[in-house]
């Protein structure tokens, strides 16, 4: 039998928020980046990109973001991307801090969990974005899915 699988927009118009900065920011990032995913069906680990976005978050804030930073989240080429804007000059610095640092390890969790990340510089500031590569469905029957079963194919 011949079945043919429901094919995914290659893009998605943005989604723009504008967080204030303060305590509950990063959990109305992290709110919004899973309902993005879920809304617009992307395959990527939910997980990794909500702890990917509230370290961007958090860091935006920490560092003179202003009065607000603005979450933009987009879709296209198979892959997720989250950009967080922020009014603050300074770039961000990957720094080899050692595992039982209290802080400076943000940035290296966002390097080695995302496909690709950096920053760019905006007309107010700065914006620092990662990207996450969508993930292949495992083929029906195919023991490479997680439970090696059919229950796992969307």
């Amino acid at each position: 039998m011949d079945t043919m699988a429901p094919i995914r927009a290659t893009v998605q118009c943005p989604r723009r928020i504008s967080l204030t900065a303060g305590p509950a920011a990063a959990a109305e990032a992290r709110s919004q980046v899973r309902a993005a995913i879920y809304a617009w069906d992307i395959p990527v680990d939910p997980t990794a990109a909500v702890v990917l976005t509230s370290e961007l978050v958090t860091n935006a804030i920490r560092h003179e973001a202003g009065e607000t930073v603005m979450l933009v989240i987009s879709c296209a080429c198979g892959q997720l991307r989250v950009d967080v804007h922020d009014t603050s000059w300074s770039v961000p610095v990957l720094v080899d801090a050692p595992a039982d640092a209290e802080t400076g390890r943000g940035l290296m969790l966002v390097a080695s969990m995302s496909t690709d990340w950096g920053f760019y510089r905006t007309p107010a500031g700065k914006a620092v974005y990662f990207m996450l590569a969508f993930q292949v469905d495992p083929v029906e029957g195919d023991d490479r899915s997680p439970r090696g079963d059919r229950s796992y194919v969307r």
